[in-house]
């Protein structure tokens, strides 16, 4: 059985930031309905807190689903929530009027207009900020909560309060509402801006692939270009030489012959090339990719003296698992150590970002062993190696 919590540890970072930034608006409306919806009741009459209480909780529960389906508009998931945004600007207009009239005019002492006034406040200042994830640029965000700002300020006016008492409230929630409005707008851009860091790292290793590709093809086209269009040539001239019964034919077969062993020769030192790698420079290069991507590096150990092939098998081990700390991983330290033990190398990768296991057998994220750690098992095997992974 999965472990508590293994959910979230399996998340991608992207994903980890989108759950947290959804919760964090959907807090809005948990606070809108703990802080003035429950507060009503022991200090208002039943029948009032119940129905101060069912109004709040119905402009917070379509509060939060504004904020999730905004969401997804901005990460381009559906299209923008047009008519969910005008059903929540309606609300927060009805409902912070409502509770400003019954904190004016409503009767049952000061806690009436206690508890009435910290929900208009509590309502126009979350409900405008909100209706900031339905703006596109900063001009229509600053103009939204301005215009209720203002609109707060003219109604307490209208309602018979001093003109100073409409500017104190216009002032409360215009920084209530911007406050609210800025945390909701940069949520999202900090958001966006995860997924297209996640991205560029992707499109990263996408490029790193397809330049391997074209270098180890232009390399296979160098060598086999030239020697194959010879290898035509000398063989179209033994056709025809065979045609004409004459005997130089045999003597271009075998340069043929020889041309083509020289190919394949030339091929095989290409693909060496190819597979061979360089342990310092795996170390290296392993290092300067997880510094990249923030994740603290740390590489001990001498390896001069161990021999060309053990080098080139540990080289792939050092690749791999610095492939695997990225992609499957959500590392913030790792660590390379090479260390002598009796007559061997053991050579060692730390991370702190497994994912959670699952019980299932192969892989230490639960899903089956893919082929890369059975490829480098049979790379050490060939120098007398063993993997352990887990």
């Amino acid at each position: 059985m999965r472990r508590p919590g293994g959910w979230w540890r399996l998340k991608s970072t992207p994903e980890k930031v989108e759950a947290y930034t959804r919760w964090s608006f959907h807090f809005y409306g948990i606070v809108e309905i703990a802080v003035m919806g429950l507060s009503a009741f022991g200090r208002l009459d039943a029948r009032l807190a119940a129905v101060l209480f069912l109004t709040v909780t119905a402009h917070a529960t379509v509060l939060m689903l504004v904020a999730s389906r905004a969401l997804d508009w901005e990460l381009g998931q559906r299209g923008k929530p047009v008519q969910l945004l005008r059903a929540l600007a309606v609300l927060t207009v009805v409902v912070s009027a409502t509770a400003l009239l019954l904190a004016k005019r409503g009767a049952g002492g000061d806690d009436v207009g206690e508890v009435a006034g910290m929900a208009f406040g509590g309502v126009v200042t979350v409900g405008s900020g909100v209706l900031a994830l339905g703006a596109r640029n900063w001009r229509h965000t600053v103009a939204l909560v301005t215009g209720f700002a203002a609109g707060s300020g003219v109604l307490v006016v209208l309602l018979g309060a001093p003109v100073q008492a409409g500017l104190a409230t216009a002032c409360v929630v215009l920084l209530g509402s911007g406050f609210v409005a800025f945390a909701c707008v940069f949520s999202v851009w900090l958001l966006n801006a995860v997924y297209a860091l996640d991205e560029a790292k992707e499109t990263r290793a996408r490029l790193a692939v397809a330049e391997e590709r074209l270098r180890f093809g232009r390399d296979l086209h160098d060598v086999m270009g030239r020697n194959l269009a010879v290898i035509a040539l000398k063989s179209e001239l033994a056709v025809q030489l065979a045609r004409r019964g004459r005997s130089e034919a045999v003597e271009q077969m075998i340069e043929t012959q020889r041309i083509a062993q020289e190919t394949q020769r030339e091929v095989r030192d290409v693909v060496r090339g190819y597979r061979e790698v360089a342990l310092e420079v795996e170390l290296a290069g392993a290092q300067g990719v997880l510094s990249a991507a923030g994740i603290l590096s740390q590489v001990t150990g001498e390896t001069g003296d161990l021999p060309g092939e053990v080098q080139s098998a540990l080289g792939w081990v050092v690749r791999e698992a610095t492939t695997n700390v990225l992609r499957h991983g959500d590392a913030e330290k790792c660590s390379v150590t090479i260390r002598p033990a009796e007559g061997r190398v053991v050579l060692t990768v730390e991370n702190d970002g497994v994912p959670e296991t699952t019980g299932a057998p192969g892989g230490t994220d639960g899903r089956p062993a893919g082929s890369g750690l059975a490829g480098l098992r049979e790379r050490l095997a060939a120098v007398g190696g063993t993997l352990e992974a887990g």
